[in-house]
């Protein structure tokens, strides 16, 4: 941070984020309007002010990515 300011993050799409409203974790998937496009592993995608984001966890990002693959390789029910 420098003086008043927060400097602001900017998410690239394929990363993962944290929306500071409540802490759900999701991977960027892109811009609409001004807000960040969020998708939890195996769930909706969300939209989400970038002035809310931080970057997720290196942890929490693994978590994340590790659930995203146990759901992929699950066999159609």
């Amino acid at each position: 941070m420098t003086g008043d300011a927060r400097e602001r993050w900017t998410p690239e799409p394929g990363s993962f984020a944290v929306d500071g409203r409540d802490g759900r974790v999701g991977r960027v998937m892109g811009r609409a309007g001004d807000d960040v496009r969020l998708r939890p592993p195996g769930g909706p995608e969300w939209s989400c002010p970038p002035d809310v984001l931080r970057p997720a966890p290196p942890g929490v990002a693994l978590r994340a990515r590790v659930t995203e693959i146990n759901r992929e390789g699950q066999l159609p029910r």
